[in-house]
Order: structure tokens, then C-alpha cells, then sequence
């Protein structure tokens, strides 16, 4: 079986396409349960996040398992197929394995060296292992991704400056409004993006408050920065005493514009969400907005050449190590097959010759069975001579 991905990203198209084919969890498992039934793909994982949508499949039949993926995923969009080809990059076994390799390293992230990647990752495999979408070509692929993105992270600079898109976007806001301590940050959502906006705000010494549709959620995180919780309803309230607006739920049907911000102290915002939470337009009524799109443009947090060639060098080294095993693995039922069947033409030779009425000697039966010389076959057989 071979590995084929197909990526979209903030790589290969804009952000705005991003937000068509941005998927939650059910949608990533349906989408998966819809690659396994196709004739040409026996597994598949799909990876979604805020700068991504990438389907995963062990495949038999390189086009025609890329003609079905590519049409699931234009599907979700409301594309053509070949609108949505366009759009989107191919990789194929060794290519796919070292993308694979890199999107969990951080080196493919909107933020070089990022780590939440690899919690995603994770989480990607996990929900394909509860749908039974993966067997052992992606789940060998995936697990060797998750080690070697611990790895990059562990062993090179890559990963020791924290990099992450919450600490892009709070960089290029507070570059232009100055520092978060003591201002009022609102954190809306309450996932993992959420969170790490929430702890890093309080961190900088921020006040944090988070708004949640389920408000125990937002509770639960308010409680582990210390800040206080208020449920989404009372959004309105909420943006009246705050200085600084954190989005990023994903809801395709949260929106907040310049109407919701107009007459509050907001005067920055840092949306994270796809799609997008707060409506472009904001800026233009004297509000700071940092959203993917002038992540994708600006991208202050820039890992160094130096951490990014190491990162890649072991990325590399790792690739070839797990092309190899992948081979010899390939190769192993062969190996044994030859070994059972050289056994098997062994024992029926040996049998015939023992049959022979002019009964043959086993020097001559070595001699006969092997093709050797008799002349070496004599010095096997033949005991030592002493000093």
C-alpha cells in the first residue's frame, strides 16, 4: 500500500478558502468514514486546523484514490473538483511521509517551529482510531510523526523560544498598542487556542475574562488563569469593560462586527478563529485587528535559518530511517516465503536421495544436494589432523 496526502493550506491557497474547508471533529470523522469507503483507499486520517485541511489515506490506486479525495474535500467546499485541485498540494509516499514528518515538527505551520501542531496531530489519530478509519500503514505514520515532532522540539532551537500563533498575534498587537499588563482581556472560546490565549494574557499580567457558549467550560479555564467566566449571551456586557478582544471558536455562525464593538473600550482584537469571528471592517473604525490573514503576510516570530536547516536535517535523517524499516518490512513475508519454500525443496532432495538404490554417502549427498566441490566437501568431512 502507498501514501497519499492532499493538503490544503495557508501555503497553497488564501485564508478565506481555508475557512470553507475548515472541519470540526464530527466532520473530520465523516469525512474519513466517506475516504474509507472508496474503492481505491483502505484508511484515511484528516488533520484540520486553523492554517490547514489535509486528508491522509493508505491508498491502492494512486489517481484514483487522489480523484476521490480531491472531490470529498471540494464537496465540503462547494467546489468544482477541479477548482478545489487548484487549490491544493499532493504528496505522495516518501513525499508524503517527510510532510507528514514536517506538519508534526512545525516546520509547515503558519508559525515555524510551533508546537501546538503536535497535539492536533495527535488528535487527528486519535479520532480516526475511535471511527476505525486508520489500520497500520497511517497509524505506523502517524505515531513515527508524533515522536519525531517530539524530537525536533526536544533536540533543536526550533521549539525553545515557545513559538505558537497566540504568541505571533499578541507580538505584532502589542507592537502597535503596547504591553497587555494590566489591560482587560476577553477571551472568547474555550478550546485549546483559547487556552493558551487565556494563560499566556494572564502571564503578561493581563485581567482575563472568558466567554463560552457552555459556561461551565469557560468557568473551568477562567478558574486556571484566575481571571472570571460569563456566558456568551452576555457578550455585549462583556465588551463594554474590555480593552482587548481574543476570538477563536470557529463557529461558522459567530460573527462579531463593528456595530458589537462600537462604544466599548475595545481598541484590539486577535482573531484566531476560521472561519473568522470578527468582520475585517473593524479596522476601519480604529480598531487593532490581527487575524490569520496578517498572520500569513507578517509572520513576526520567525524561527532563525540555523534552528530551521537543523529541523529539517533530523527531519530528514528520520524520513530515511522510516522509508527503510517501511521496505524491510515489505520485504520480510517474501524473505520468509523464499525461506520456506528453499526448506521444503531441501527435505524433498534429501528424500530422493536417501531413495537412491545405489545408496549415496553424505559426503556425496552434500556433494549432490549443494553443487560443491568434492574436494571442499572433503575437508569438511574429513577429521582434523593434530600437531
Amino acid at each position: 500500500m502507498s501514501i497519499l496526502v492532499v493538503s490544503v493550506s495557508h501555503k497553497s491557497t488564501s485564508v478565506s478558502h481555508l475557512g470553507q474547508l475548515a472541519l470540526d471533529s464530527p466532520a473530520s470523522a465523516k469525512l474519513a468514514e466517506q475516504l474509507v469507503g472508496s474503492e481505491h483507499i483502505d484508511e484515511a486520517v484528516v488533520l484540520s486546523t486553523c492554517n490547514r485541511t489535509e486528508l491522509y489515506a493508505s491508498v491502492a490506486r494512486f489517481h484514483g484514490a487522489l480523484d476521490d479525495a480531491t472531490q470529498v474535500l471540494a464537496d465540503v467546499a462547494g467546489l468544482r473538483g477541479s477548482e478545489l485541485r487548484s487549490l491544493c498540494a499532493v504528496f505522495f509516499d516518501e513525499g508524503a511521509v517527510a510532510h507528514a514528518f514536517s506538519v508534526a515538527s512545525g516546520l509547515d505551520s503558519l508559525v515555524i517551529g510551533e508546537s501546538q501542531i503536535l497535539g492536533q496531530v495527535k488528535g487527528a489519530l486519535t479520532l480516526a482510531q475511535s471511527h476505525e478509519t486508520v489500520g497500520s500503514v497511517l497509524n505506523s505514520l502517524f505515531q513515527q510523526a508524533i515522536r519525531v515532532g517530539k524530537r525536533v522540539h526536544t533536540e533543536t532551537g526550533i521549539g525553545s523560544a515557545g513559538r505558537s500563533l497566540v504568541s505571533a498575534a499578541y507580538q505584532l498587537l502589542t507592537s502597535e498598542l503596547g504591553a497587555l499588563e494590566g489591560r482587560r482581556v476577553l477571551v472568547v472560546g474555550a478550546g485549546a487556542m483559547a487556552g493558551l490565549a487565556a494563560r499566556t494574557a494572564a502571564a503578561d499580567g493581563a485581567s482575563v475574562t472568558c466567554a463560552n457558549r457552555t459556561l461551565s467550560r469557560a468557568e473551568r479555564l477562567a478558574e486556571a488563569v484566575g481571571g472570571k467566566a460569563v456566558a456568551l449571551s452576555d457578550l455585549a456586557q462583556a465588551l463594554s469593560e474590555t480593552d482587548v478582544l481574543v476570538t477563536c471558536t470557529g463557529a461558522r455562525t459567530f460573527t462579531i462586527g463593528v456595530d458589537d464593538l462600537a462604544g466599548t473600550p475595545v481598541r484590539g482584537v486577535v482573531d484566531l478563529a476560521l472561519p473568522a469571528d470578527v468582520a475585517r471592517d473593524v479596522v476601519e473604525h480604529g480598531v487593532c485587528l490581527v487575524d490569520l490573514d496578517r498572520l500569513v503576510t507578517e509572520q513576526p516570530d520567525a524561527a532563525s535559518a540555523q534552528e530551521v536547516e537543523a529541523a529539517r536535517a533530523l527531519v530528514l535523517e528520520e524520513v530515511s530511517d522510516f522509508l527503510g524499516l517501511r521496505r524491510a518490512a515489505q520485504v520480510a513475508p517474501t524473505v520468509v516465503a523464499l525461506r520456506t519454500m528453499a526448506s521444503e525443496m531441501v527435505a524433498v532432495r534429501v528424500q530422493e536421495l536417501s531413495a537412491e538404490p545405489d545408496a549415496v554417502d553424505y559426503a556425496a549427498a552434500l556433494r549432490e544436494l549443494f553443487a560443491l566441490d568434492p574436494q571442499t566437501v572433503a575437508a569438511v568431512m574429513s577429521p582434523e589432523v593434530g600437531p
